[in-house]
């Protein structure tokens, strides 16, 4: 009973005993050591060798070493002594940061009992770091209006020591402002805090300079020190000031926009914004803010838009300076604009006349208008002008009125519409002027003649046309207007071979279109001319006459004529050759023929009407070439003949034929074999030709010369005939006129005026002189009374102008034209005097009014007329009217009163000026006067003051001091005087007053003043009116609002809702993870109110975490978090003002573990290589895992993916064994890459691989590989022996021995004997090397067969085929097939006609080549020629070309030797000769093929036949040569007479009056005299003055006068030979 009980005891102490067991066996295992930090390399830390229990010598023997991996190697194992030692140098803050304790693990490993050892080692702290601040220099800004007592957050030191080496207090250099306040946080990290002791003033020292010094407690004692600056910010308590009170300045009024006019300075003794001044204009008027403009930063005035002086010659700028917060300052700108000569003469057109006609006299009026200029003295005086080249002058009337006149007649035909220009121009510099166009139409009279286009006409009618048919159309322009120039057409009379012309042709009056009236012959007359007249239908009716000639064409009535082949002078056909190898389309010759004709029936067409053997040849249809239509045979005759025939497109067509005959032969020796030679005759001798040449051209020449003389003497003849048939006919028509066709209409004589000439002829003169000078005017018609009674004919100056010619010199009618035109300008002298003294008094006379402003329309000013001096019933002939540029004023037509005609106000028209006077003129007609009228318009009280705005806002800062000063917008008032502003009143408050300034203009302006302190606390805004009131009865005003916003100084630091801020962070958020929002409030307003916030001296280590927003204070993460790095952080935040009033707070963030840490795979043992037949269970490497993590998520557990032939075995803890789980192919994978996968138990769980990687070891298993399973090479043939001719190589995948491969020739399709002859093969490199050269014509090809063999043991090998081919090399030379040598061995000829173009095909070399590809490519050249550049030779083609065409001196036979090259290397050739003829067919080159007649000695015969001839023409000559000349000693031997040619010229049966035309109106007179026997005849136009004017009126039958025509003196009398007056009209 007792046992069961004491069981259950003994079980429990059992258990307890085994766990303390295990225990202690887990703490022996556990080794510690202590070492301080910054030990020297190799220091001893502790016996490793005695705490295991091993003896020294066997550390090395048992495998032990430190496997510990992941950071630097701290410590080692010395193999001698046994001992733990320093490795490196150890720096306890590196390691451990601030923790409290130290401690480095290491894990000992004996790799015999492959055992885990794990030792821990303390790192004890030394003081081996100093305190050091973040930044030597810190910058605090402090305002001078900060209190004493604020505070300022200064730079903190760190010490990475811990304990008493750490930081223990601060130290804060003396000065006067400033103590030093350290405060302990929560934390234990102490604070320095500035402290300000007294008040600062920037004025008297700008920087406070501080030295903070950091001290800890080690031994020796460490410190660090920062240099704080102290920086005194400014406030702004002092306003801006201006350099100059008042600025003036003077431009000219055309100054460039953008022009610089001064530049206005403001200082300010503040700094920063307190002391940036910028500049603006204060309230200017909108008119000067369009004008000017001011740079708000530097305080340029410049020039916005363009100045006018006339607008206003004086601006008043206010300008106003301001600092940043708000105080400001002002200054005047006084700107006086000069005037310059800018504004451009007015022209006003006051009447025009729209048209004038052509033949106005001189002195028109044409427009009158009146000219004004703004500016005024120099730039105001204006000038008027037209252009000098047209027909118009200016005359100034009265002031500044103008007169536009004519100056000379004007023709609508030159210029039908002027467009005249008015220039005003002003005497400014530089002179300004004015264009005013005016439109003047010129209407038309009947002074020109219609005109036709061209001088004369041709037309062309084809023969045989039908009757009535139109062929032409003329057309006359007449340049008239209306019934001016309305133009009708007619055929002047004449005749056509005896024929009158309108039997063949009519024209259509109206629109001048031609008609043949019958059909024309081309054989009867190919030409003809005739004379078309155009007359107008003005009144009178003028004409004019254009020459017409019309050509009659041709129809087809040419039959085509052959030029080629031409028929030899014996009349037997030519002969052309044929090679019998000549292809169908051979070129045989070819037909040319021409017609007469043209167009269609010259276009000819060529077809084979006869051919001795029918489809052998062709004729081109259009182009005349005869060539071959097949092949040439055998069985061919030698001779074909040809019969072509020519035929034109005419209708009908007309034709020709001409005969072939062709000789069909290979080369001229055959048809030398096959013609009768013998038959051929021997040339003539050369010597004959040259006699019979001489000969004919000496007959052509002696014929030539004899027929021109002929043609001499009977044009002669013919032209003396045909001057006296003319003289005969001019005096029987002289003698037939009657009186009667003198009379004009209504009895008075037609003609007033006469064209005088003389005119001298002689008889039989082979020479006619004719002189034409001046003609004059004589008056040779009068009344039918004047033949009773002697009183001369007046006419009129109208007349004379009406019917003048202004290109002829005026005679009597001028004269009396001037006495005409003296007389009426004695007319006219009273008028223009009576006129001068109108306007005279006109202008000393100046009517002035005065009325005040805003009258209502038609009020009366005063009475015009009366104040003029015009009578009220003149008023409506005179038409009284006002003239200016706006109708303020109207003139009452009735009355004469001046009433208003529009509203007229001061202001507008005249501003600010003291006196405002209107001026304009009043016109008054019949007679034109022109009077100055001035109106002085009077101001009235209309206009209150008004204030640009009605709420003015101004800003004033609570720290400006009273009596400071703020300028206001002053009141505008448009009226002048009394009547404009006189005072302000501001309404009543405790803060302000108001104080008036004027300016040296006399305009007033108001200014605020601060009478008292402003505190924004208290009333942040001020509301003010001010009043302007003006000197009227009763006063007008008007009033502003003006909002005075008191804005705030910067008295208030920020303040944090919290001093200290705590917040957790899980160690996995993304980065950007926001973390917390610090608030700061600041107590002012605006931009003192805005807070930026920033970390505050922070440890670099830490800001790399973190972001912190300086705008909202938003503060978020900048990287990932590691807790394993750090599990709390502690931020420092400053909140500041723009003053740099700051705030401070402390933010404490604690880091919360998450599995972030993967595991790491340490491989601490690996064999490499492995050799590929190892055994299964092979031991590859030794692993370690290890995770940072700690619990579930560092708990580890490896595997391998994806690879079967390994696998992994556990050891002890936290190590793994590497082993082979199937055997190794080193040729299948030479190594393998094995990932080992290490996985904690976290979640998410996290893994991490790493790679072994292991190289297996080679053993001789594979035979060598050929990279082709045949080969197959080229040789060509003749190569060199001993060369290379291919390589083959094998690849063995063995290493070493193993993979090194031999080569040798197994077997040959060769002989075994001859094989060693032919070819080898290099053992090591595979190259086959030829042993002689190869033939192709004795061997083709070969084969072998390789072997590759490897050094393994046991060895192995492997075959392979190779083919050789041998090639072959250019050794053949080319082959001429074509031309081919005669039997005889000579060459054959070819024929060439002499008519042969460039480029003509004369033959073509053939060639061949055995070769083949590029040896056998053949090229032709031209190795040697009789005439060098006469033919070429295709490069490639073998056709040899004539190069240009054969000339006179080229012989008719020539060789050419051709080569035929091949393209191998070298090239090989061959030669060809060639035999060629050039003759254009075989009659040149050979005798004729038929039968010749039988030979003459025609030479002989020609030559006695051109003597002969030559003397008969000679004779003739001569004879006609001795005859001229007898007869003309004969004439000159007679006795001369200067008597007229027929006594009937002097007949006094009638005067010689020619008939009279019909349209003519100015008669010509001409005197004639006639001498019988004259050499020369004679024109002689002389002048006829007034004197030697016939005595005695033509229509009288007295015939007693005696014209006068002696050359030298007029007065001479001629009356020894008949002379006969001719007139011509």
């Amino acid at each position: 009973m007792a046992v069961p009980l004491c069981c259950p005891a003994c079980g429990r102490l059992v258990g307890i005993f085994l766990l303390l067991g295990a225990l202690w066996e887990i703490q022996a295992q556990q080794i510690r050591y202590s070492v301080p930090e910054e030990l020297d390399k190799g220091s001893f830390v502790g016996n490793i060798a005695k705490d295991l229990g091993l003896e020294p010598q066997e550390v090395a023997e048992r495998g032990v070493r430190i496997v510990s991996r992941g950071r630097t190697q701290l410590f080692g194992l010395s193999a001698r002594s046994g001992s733990l030692v320093t490795a490196d140098r150890i720096d306890r803050e590196e390691l451990c940061d601030r923790a409290p304790r130290c401690v480095a693990n290491l894990e000992i490993l004996l790799e015999d009992k492959v055992k885990i050892f794990g030792v821990e080692v303390e790192i004890v702290d030394v003081n081996d770091n100093a305190p050091s601040f973040g930044t030597e220099e810190r910058e605090i800004k402090v305002a001078e209006s900060e209190v004493p007592g604020t505070r300022f957050p200064l730079p903190e030191a760190f010490d990475p020591d811990i304990g008493a080496n750490s930081l223990q207090g601060y130290q804060l250099s003396p000065n006067a402002h400033f103590s030093l306040d350290v405060q302990s946080g929560a934390d234990g990290i102490m604070y320095p805090e500035l402290v300000l002791e007294r008040a600062l003033d920037r004025e008297q020292e700008a920087a406070h300079l501080l030295v903070l010094t950091a001290q800890d407690a080690g031994d020796p004692v460490r410190s660090g020190t920062a240099r704080i600056h102290v920086k005194v910010s400014d406030i702004n308590d002092n306003t801006p000031v201006f350099t100059q009170s008042e600025y003036r300045v003077s431009v000219r009024e055309n100054a460039p926009v953008g022009t610089r006019l001064l530049t206005v300075k403001a200082t300010d003794p503040d700094e920063g914004a307190n002391g940036e001044v910028t500049y603006s204009f204060r309230k200017v008027r909108e008119k000067i803010s369009q004008l000017f403009q001011l740079n708000s930063l530097t305080g340029d005035i410049a020039i916005l838009e363009n100045l006018d002086y006339e607008d206003s010659g004086f601006y008043a700028i206010d300008v106003e300076a301001h600092d940043g917060p708000g105080l400001r300052a002002r200054s005047k700108v006084l700107v006086t604009v000069l005037d310059v000569n800018d504004n451009a003469p007015e022209v006003t057109v006051t009447s025009l006349t729209s048209s004038v006609q052509e033949n106005s006299s001189p002195g028109t009026v044409i427009a009158l208008f009146n000219v004004h200029d703004g500016d005024s003295g120099e730039n105001g005086l204006v000038s008027c002008s037209v252009p000098d080249h047209l027909p118009f002058t200016l005359e100034k009337t009265y002031g500044n009125y103008y007169r536009l006149l004519t100056h000379r007649t004007l023709d609508r035909e030159e210029v039908p519409e002027y467009n005249i220009t008015v220039i005003a121009t002003d005497q400014g510099t530089p002179p300004l002027s004015t264009k005013t166009h005016l439109s003047l139409v010129v209407t038309d009279i009947n002074d020109n003649a219609p005109a036709f286009a061209r001088a004369s006409y041709s037309a062309y009618v084809p023969e045989n046309n039908p009757r009535g048919t139109s062929f032409f159309s003329l057309t006359a322009q007449d340049p008239d207007s209306g019934e001016n120039a309305r133009v009708t057409y007619s055929l002047a009379e004449d005749t056509v071979q005896g024929t009158p012309l309108s039997s063949y042709i009519s024209i259509n009056s109206d629109t001048g279109v031609l008609y043949a009236l019958r059909s024309f012959d081309y054989e009867q007359f190919r030409d003809l001319q005739l004379q078309v007249t155009a007359s107008d239908s003005g009144d009178p009716p003028l004409s004019s006459n254009v020459t017409l000639r019309l050509f009659v064409l041709d129809q087809n009535d040419n039959v085509p004529e052959i030029l080629y082949p031409a028929f030899p002078t014996d009349g037997s056909t030519g002969v052309e050759l044929a090679p019998r190898s000549a292809e169908p389309g051979y070129l045989v010759t070819k037909v040319v023929a021409v017609d007469k004709d043209s167009g269609q029936n010259a276009w000819l067409s060529y077809r084979l009407l006869k051919a001795s053997e029918p489809g052998l040849f062709a004729v081109g249809v259009h182009t005349g070439e005869v060539r071959t239509a097949r092949a040439l045979q055998d069985r061919d005759t030698l001779k074909q003949s040809l019969v072509v025939a020519v035929q034109d497109h005419g209708q009908p067509p007309l034709s020709a034929t001409v005969t072939l005959t062709v000789a069909v032969a290979d080369s001229i020796p055959d048809v030398l074999v096959l013609a009768d030679l013998g038959s051929i005759k021997t040339p003539s001798d050369p010597h004959d030709s040259s006699l019979t040449l001489y000969l004919v051209v000496a007959v052509a020449a002696v014929s030539c010369v004899f027929l021109a003389f002929v043609i001499i003497l009977l044009a002669l003849r013919l032209r003396r005939w045909h001057t006296s048939h003319l003289l005969q006919a001019s005096g029987v028509g002289l003698a037939g006129v009657s009186a009667s066709q003198f009379v004009g209409m209504d009895g008075v004589q037609a003609f007033l005026q006469t064209y005088s000439h003389e005119v001298s002829l002689t008889a039989d003169s082979r020479k006619s002189h004719l002189i034409f000078p001046q003609p004059n005017y004589a008056d040779t018609l009068i009344s039918a009374e004047s033949c009773e009674k002697s009183e001369p004919l007046l006419l009129t100056q109208d007349l004379l102008e009406a019917k003048g010619d202004s290109n002829q010199p005026v005679a009597r009618g001028q004269r009396m034209g001037e006495g005409a035109g003296r007389r009426a300008a004695g007319r006219w002298r009273p008028v223009g005097t009576l006129l001068l003294c109108v306007l005279g008094a006109a202008v000393s006379d100046q009517v002035r009014y005065a009325v005040p402003e805003e009258l209502p329309k038609s009020t009366v000013v005063g009475n015009l007329a009366k104040d003029l001096g015009f009578h009220i019933r003149d008023l409506a002939s005179r038409k009284l009217r006002v003239s200016g540029e706006k109708d303020y004023f109207t003139v009452n037509p009735d009355s004469g009163d001046l009433l208003v005609g529009d509203r007229i106000d001061r202001e507008q028209i005249c501003g600010k000026k003291p006196q405002c006077v209107l001026d304009f003129d009043a016109v008054a007609e019949n007679p034109l006067n022109i009077f100055h009228v001035a109106v002085i318009v009077q101001d009235i009280n209309d206009n209150a003051p008004l204030f640009k705005q009605r709420e003015t806002d101004l800003k004033i800062g609570e720290s400006t001091q009273p009596g400071t000063t703020f300028p206001l917008d002053p009141a505008q008032d448009s009226d002048a005087g009394s009547f404009s502003l006189q005072k302000y009143h501001l309404n009543d408050n405790e803060y302000f007053g108001l104080s008036e300034k004027q300016t040296p203009d006399g305009r007033r302006y108001p200014e605020l003043v601060l009478k008292r302190s402003l505190d924004r606390e208290e009333q942040n805004f001020h509301q003010l009116f001010l009043m302007a009131v003006d000197g009227g009865d009763p006063p007008k005003s008007g009033t502003t609002q003006i909002g005075v916003q008191v804005t705030d100084a910067n008295d208030n630091p920020p303040e944090f809702s919290q001093d200290v801020y705590r917040v957790s962070l899980r160690e996995d958020v993304p980065p950007g993870t926001a973390v917390l929002s610090v608030t700061a409030t600041d107590l002012d307003e605006g931009l003192n109110a805005e807070i930026t916030y920033s970390f505050h001296n922070m440890d670099e280590q830490v800001v790399h975490f973190f972001n912190l927003d300086e705008r909202t204070g938003e503060i978020t993460t900048r990287d990932y978090l590691d807790f394993e790095i750090a599990n709390t952080y502690t931020l420092s935040i400053e909140a500041k003002d723009p003053g740099d009033l700051a705030a401070h707070c402390r933010i404490h963030v604690d880091i919360l573990d998450e599995n972030d840490c993967a595991p790491e795979v340490i491989v601490t043992s690996v064999f490499t290589p492995l050799p590929e037949d190892s055994p299964r269970g092979t031991v590859i490497a030794l692993i370690k895992t290890r995770d940072r993590d700690s619990g579930e998520n560092g708990e580890v557990h490896c595997q391998i993916f994806g690879n079967a032939k390994f696998k992994l075995k556990s050891s002890s803890k936290n190590y793994y064994k590497l082993v082979t789980d199937e055997a190794l192919d080193r040729e299948q994978i030479p190594e393998y890459n094995i990932t080992i996968t290490a996985t904690d138990r976290g979640k998410p769980p996290l893994s991490s691989s790493t790679s072994i990687t292991l190289h297996v070891a080679d053993v001789n298993d594979n035979t060598p590989i050929f990279h082709q399973s045949s080969y197959v090479v080229h040789v060509a043939e003749n190569n060199p022996p001993g060369a290379s001719i291919a390589q083959v190589s094998a690849f063995d995948p063995d290493l070493g021995p193993s993979g090194q491969v031999s080569y040798s020739i197994v077997s040959s399709d060769l002989e075994p004997r001859a094989l060693s002859s032919y070819v080898s093969v290099s053992a090591h490199s595979g190259v086959v090397f030829a042993q002689r050269a190869f033939d192709h014509e004795q061997l083709h090809a070969f084969q072998l067969t390789l072997q590759a063999r490897d050094q393994g043991s046991p060895s192995l090998s492997a075959n392979v085929s190779l083919r050789v081919l041998v090639g072959d090399r250019n050794d053949n030379a080319p082959r001429v097939l074509y031309p081919v040598l005669g039997l005889d061995g000579s060459a054959l000829f070819d024929t060439v006609p002499r008519a042969a173009q460039p480029g003509y095909l004369v033959t073509k070399v053939v060639a061949v080549d055995a070769d083949s590809g590029h040896n056998a490519w053949l090229s032709y050249h031209v190795l040697q020629a009789s005439e060098p550049g006469l033919f070429n030779v295709g490069l490639r083609t073998g056709e040899v070309r004539t190069a240009r065409v054969l000339g006179d001196r080229d012989p008719a036979r020539h060789r050419l030797l051709v080569t035929v090259r091949d393209g191998g290397q070298p090239p090989l050739s061959a030669t060809a000769t060639l035999l060629l003829v050039f003759a254009d067919n075989l009659q040149e080159a050979l005798p004729d093929l038929s039968e010749p007649p039988e030979p003459t000695d025609s030479q002989t015969e020609l030559q006695f036949y051109l003597v002969v001839a030559l003397a008969l023409i000679s004779v003739l000559f001569l004879l006609a040569v001795i005859l001229a000349i007898a007869l003309h000693l004969r004439r000159s031997s007679s006795p001369t007479s200067w008597g007229c040619i027929q006594p009937s010229l002097s007949s006094k049966s009638g005067p010689g009056i020619l008939p009279i035309d019909s349209e003519g109106t100015l008669p010509h007179s001409y005197n004639l005299c006639i001498a019988s026997q004259s050499a020369k005849t004679e024109f002689n136009f002389l002048s006829v003055t007034p004197e030697s004017a016939p005595t005695q009126d033509l229509l009288c039958d007295d015939a007693s006068w005696v014209p006068s025509t002696n050359h030298d003196d007029t007065k001479a009398p001629f009356a020894s030979d008949p002379v006969l007056e001719v007139y011509y009209y």
